[in-house]
């Protein structure tokens, strides 16, 4: 029994000692104006944490010298770098961010991600080919030129790191403490005394107090008015839907109900559709118009589409057309020396033709 005793007391003052350590290792003022001052001036980016959490994060390095060269802090409480990597690592303790490791996602996964389809990628010869037609079209440009071209940068994703303590390097810092701003205040405080304002209402001068009820009045006749409108609106589609056994659809103010904006809740006035099957000569009618329709497209296809044996008349009549120009000097010669034989038999007096 007296062992048990003893080891109850023990355990009693591990516990004890342990929340004193807690107590004592609560952050400081000056960690917290440390910490708004690095959320405000070191520059932060926004990635995934474990796939899943978007965080801001910075880095390491540039926190400490941010620190060291334009923090209030620089002259009086940091002089070194080391300095403000054991502050940090105490503000790192405290939970006010905590150590990532930084994770290159692969084009594959991005791929997946985005819903994209990975490009088939080029071989050693296409890129080549295509170094060397550049080269050509150019005109032999400086290489500078090439160097100068932005590559792309790899996104990132951040997992936990299994070491949990702060080190001047280029790691990523999540942050975990979230200042808050000034505007919450503000509007908290708007909230106690308006809570406040109305639990004093009936200290409230007559005037006011008459407003507000006329207000509130107002108000409640309004919800009163949409709600009857929705019931009256309901009942007339009713009225219609049930002896037309759900053909036609009539709705009173059919954006009543709908998301969106006050004015744009009451109109249109109304709406009407129609689900009713149509009549067998409407029917065909339609299927007339697309059986035109067809017939028209497949003339113009093939108007458009000349057919062989017109395209060997056409190769026919200009094989014949310059056939009968090739003939065409020696027809006059021929007519030429006709005229003289007929010229000579005039003369002769034999024979006599009119030209």
């Amino acid at each position: 029994m007296a062992e048990r005793k003893k080891s109850r007391k023990r355990k009693d003052q591990e516990t004890s000692n342990v929340d004193n350590e807690v107590i004592h290792d609560k952050p400081s003022k000056e960690e917290y104006a440390v910490a708004k001052w690095i959320h405000n001036n070191v520059p932060s980016k926004k990635t995934k944490f474990d796939r899943i959490h978007n965080v801001e994060y910075f880095t390491g390095s540039r926190a400490v010298a941010a620190l060291l060269e334009n923090s209030p802090w620089s002259k009086t409480r940091f002089e070194t770098r080391e300095q403000v990597t054991e502050f940090l690592d105490l503000m790192l303790r405290h939970k006010f961010f905590h150590r990532a490791k930084k994770v290159v996602i692969p084009e594959e996964e991005l791929c997946k991600i985005r819903g994209i389809k990975k490009k088939v990628k080029e071989t050693k010869k296409d890129k080549k080919n295509k170094e060397e037609s550049k080269e050509i079209r150019d005109g032999g440009k400086d290489s500078d030129d090439k160097c100068e071209e932005k590559k792309k940068k790899p996104k990132v994703r951040l997992e936990m790191h299994m070491e949990q303590y702060f080190v001047d390097c280029n790691d990523a810092y999540v942050w975990i403490y979230e200042p808050i701003p000034i505007y919450y205040w503000f509007f908290g405080t708007l909230v106690v005394l308006g809570a406040i304002g109305v639990c004093l209402f009936p200290l409230w001068p007559l005037t006011i107090r008459h407003g507000v009820y006329y207000i509130s009045v107002a108000a409640a006749g309004f919800l009163i008015f949409i709600l009857a409108l929705a019931i009256i609106r309901l009942i007339v589609f009713c009225l219609l839907w049930v002896p037309t056994l759900g053909r036609c659809h009539l709705w009173l103010f059919p954006n009543l109900t709908a998301d969106v904006g006050f004015f744009a809740s009451f109109w249109p006035l109304y709406q009407y559709e129609y689900y009713g099957s149509t009549s067998e000569n409407d029917k065909k009618v339609r299927k007339k118009k697309k059986k035109e329709k067809d017939s028209d497209t497949e003339e113009t296809q093939v108007d458009e589409k000349p057919s062989s044996r017109e395209l060997d008349k056409d190769h026919t009549e200009d094989a014949s057309s310059s056939e009968e120009k090739l003939s065409s000097p020696e027809l006059m010669e021929g007519e030429e020396g006709s005229e003289g034989s007929e010229s000579e038999k005039s003369n002769t007096g034999k024979d006599f033709v009119m030209v």
